[in-house]
């Protein structure tokens, strides 16, 4: 009988649901936690950190998509309901936080210094009922104070909740190259451009243009970690020349492309 990626998620999830009662303020024991993308919607009663130490992690709520590329993290509050998806050969250490460990901070992507890389792979390999009175539990708290401390950072991109929008929205991610003038596509929504521009920084606080710019620099992250010409990313993401991506790319993230493709690839092979 084959075995399908929803029996394993499936599988996944009940071992998630079994797990009610963190043992230790944090909980990321490699070989006990589940470090696989769950595509399925789901919630806990702790606070879940997604880091990929390779690859690009990918979570969306209902009111957001968030996305981490290897210096990065994603912070998920307690009862949030929500998706990981990744690119392939993503490695994915995940961690949960008891609610009462940590400040209560938004949902969104923390920026991931070496050394809170470092704090989060040497968690990995302690026993889950670490000694919290010796080394082990000072590690966790030297831990702690470094996500509290880790600043928040843009790689989110805010969802509409109204129905036309949220069609528009899925079909512009996935096809970030699509170049229709907001006219055109307001058209094939039944709504006028003004009516479609102004739901538009109503649901999401952005407008239409900053939205689809946004959307689009996202979709390049995982095309230029996993190592693809620059060039090539412009066009897929709707770039109609090499200079206008970069300068879009470094006025949003402070790095150019080329830059943030080298960076990745050395956070990659540390």
């Amino acid at each position: 009988m084959e075995y399908r990626e929803t029996d394993k998620q499936d599988d996944l999830l009940d071992r998630l649901a079994g797990l009610r009662v963190l043992p230790r303020p944090i909980y990321g024991q490699e070989l006990s936690l589940p470090n696989h993308a769950i595509e399925t919607p789901h919630a806990h009663p702790w606070v879940q950190l997604s880091y990929a130490a390779c690859g690009v992690v990918s979570v969306e709520t209902t009111a957001a998509r968030f996305v981490a590329p290897p210096n990065r993290a994603v912070w998920i509050l307690p009862g949030q309901m929500h998706s990981v998806a990744c690119s392939p050969a993503t490695c994915i250490n995940s961690l949960y936080l008891r609610a009462d460990s940590v400040a209560h901070r938004d949902s969104g992507v923390l920026e991931v210094s070496p050394l809170l890389k470092q704090l989060i792979i040497a968690f990995s390999s302690l026993p889950v009922n670490y000694d919290e009175a010796g080394a082990q539990g000072r590690l966790a708290a030297v831990l702690l104070d470094q996500l509290e401390a880790a600043p928040f950072c843009g790689l989110m991109l805010p969802l509409p909740q109204k129905p036309r929008l949220i069609r528009l929205c899925r079909y512009l991610r996935q096809h970030p190259d699509d170049c229709q003038p907001l006219a055109r596509l307001s058209q094939q929504l039944g709504m006028s451009a003004k009516t479609l521009s102004r739901d538009f920084r109503q649901q999401t606080g952005l407008n239409f243009r900053q939205w689809r710019q946004r959307n689009r620099l996202l979709a390049a992250l995982p095309m230029l970690e996993a190592g693809q010409r620059i060039t090539d990313v412009a066009l897929a993401c709707g770039y109609d020349s090499f200079p206008a991506f970069c300068a879009a790319f470094k006025a949003w993230l402070g790095q150019t492309p080329g830059e943030f493709a080298v960076a990745t690839e050395r956070t990659n092979g540390m």
